[in-house]
């Protein structure tokens, strides 16, 4: 078996996500080779020669991959999917947007959001807000397969893979890349913060979330909220955690004023420790929680802070 990882870019450089896919690839079995893709990425290419297990980096480095936009992407992948039995991406906005698409291209069906390797063609993967979990056999020649890298320890980074260029330049006439905003913060990133606090409706308002920065500083943490609160336009939605959001595993999760509807539970349940604050002692955030404090959220927080 022959595996092909699709890496994950963060502003040119390797991504965290990346290495929890490798292991995904290693639970499968077999050679693993890990695709970057990008304009200007022999910094990401070296990174992933690092991590453990992978036998060789392609690098395709050429303008027309440098914003990873599916048509191109896509093309790239079927020029070099032949080589290989099984193509990995994570579950994140790229490779949610490309994989699909190499899926439709190669004619087969597309394994989304896989949490656990049962073997080399039958997987899990998590149903109904994580209420169900589904075993998924495929018989397909090629299996494409995005993972939820909150399942899967990241690898090492002890490896020493060897590098090959790809020579492999697409046309791509279908799409163009306009601009992106990204918001700015010199906190962690929330996707791979080891740390996170979450707020929702239970905040009342947007200022009233400055009541976490505090302790968010303290603790070298993200900030996130629930659907609710951003719906309610405390908050910039891609601070959401949940089944229409983020997905988070940190080793903290804190949920202030955050009742625990399914959806919010599904993105961040598998967190190492869940500690959760609500006035109300039959939330169903408290089901979860390893701990749960009861009281008013605007009195607790400012003497939460003071005390760290």
């Amino acid at each position: 078996m022959s595996i092909l990882v699709l890496a994950d870019l963060h502003e040119g450089q390797l991504a965290g996500a990346t290495a929890h896919v490798v292991a995904a690839a290693k639970a499968i079995g077999g050679d693993i080779d890990v695709l970057i893709a990008g304009e200007g990425v022999q910094a990401a290419a070296d990174a992933a020669a690092k991590l453990d297990g992978v036998s060789k980096v392609r690098v395709a480095d050429n303008a027309v991959y440098a914003h990873q936009l599916a048509e191109p992407m896509g093309a790239l992948l079927v020029e070099l999917a032949g080589d290989y039995t099984h193509v990995l991406a994570s579950a994140s906005t790229t490779g949610k947007n490309v994989l699909p698409r190499l899926a439709a291209l190669k004619d087969v069906s597309q394994l989304s959001d896989v949490i656990a390797v049962e073997s080399a063609d039958t997987f899990k993967r998590s149903i109904y807000a994580g209420n169900a979990i589904a075993t998924v056999k495929s018989d397909d020649t090629i299996k494409v397969m995005t993972v939820r890298t909150t399942a899967f320890d990241a690898v090492s980074d002890s490896g020493s893979a060897t590098l090959e260029a790809v020579d492999v330049v697409v046309e791509n006439t279908q799409s163009s890349f306009v601009k992106q905003e990204l918001a700015q913060s010199d906190r962690p990133e929330l996707g791979g913060a080891k740390v996170v606090i979450s707020g929702g409706r239970g905040m009342g308002n947007g200022d009233n979330f400055k009541l976490l920065n505090g302790i968010a500083d303290k603790l070298g943490a993200a900030v996130g909220a629930s659907r609710a609160a951003v719906d309610a336009g405390f908050v910039p939605n891609d601070m959401q955690v949940g089944q229409t959001g983020k997905i988070v595993a940190p080793d903290l999760y804190i949920a202030v004023g955050i009742s625990g509807a399914i959806q919010h539970l599904a993105g961040m349940k598998d967190s190492k420790v869940i500690v959760a604050i609500n006035k109300d002692d039959e939330a169903p955030i408290f089901q979860v929680a390893d701990y749960g404090l009861v009281g008013d959220l605007f009195e607790i927080l400012p003497e939460l802070e003071s005390k760290l």
